[in-house]
């Protein structure tokens, strides 16, 4: 039964779909600061250190450890639909004395926050996960203030990567504005802005 588990986890691992908590520790390997950086996110979200910012698919908190930082008077609100990922998330982050952070168990279909909640969304290879992909970027749009950016990361390798074409059709398609593109089509930040 134990190996039948293994082989269910190493074929999730290299699919599409939810990424396996069981191998979150890839996620945290320093070699992806080549592909995409933590500083190179902070730059193309435009932080400014009092905001308030969601983090869609935190995972273990990767990122959310930088992010979280610039927002010395801000908080980060790291969301995943995995249990496991926020709990490895946590742990990390109290590891490094950062506290300016709250949890969200996602439920995959809508996020319990008020309308004009964040100043920030952010995901880094997460949307292709998403089931119902159209149903979470009308929440973004709602729970996005004026004038905020919804900012989504996709990288090369990732099975689930989408196209920027194909996200820029589902965010218009609820409202969002373009706003900026950086990088290329294997790896990229797409910005949008809610008017």
């Amino acid at each position: 039964m134990l190996s039948f588990d293994k082989e269910n986890i190493v074929k999730n691992f290299t699919s599409k779909g939810v990424f396996p908590h069981q191998m979150a520790f890839t996620l945290l390997l320093p070699f992806r600061n080549i592909i995409f950086s933590p500083k190179k996110l902070i730059q193309r979200l435009e932080l400014k250190s009092d905001m308030r910012a969601l983090e869609v698919g935190s995972g273990p908190g990767y990122f959310s450890v930088y992010v979280a930082k610039n927002l010395q008077k801000g908080i980060l609100v790291l969301a995943d639909i995995q249990k496991e990922m926020l709990s490895k998330a946590r742990k990390r982050l109290v590891r490094k004395k950062i506290f300016n952070t709250e949890y969200y168990l996602c439920d995959g279909e809508s996020f319990n926050f008020t309308d004009n909640s964040f100043d920030r969304i952010f995901l880094v290879t997460v949307i292709g996960e998403v089931e119902n992909k159209k149903l979470y970027f009308q929440e973004f749009y709602r729970i996005l203030k004026p004038e905020g950016i919804l900012s989504i990361s996709e990288l090369a390798g990732d099975p689930d990567k989408m196209k920027p074409e194909e996200i820029r059709s589902l965010a218009e398609g609820v409202g969002f504005s373009f706003y900026k593109f950086y990088g290329n089509k294997k790896n990229y930040t797409i910005n949008f802005l809610k008017k």
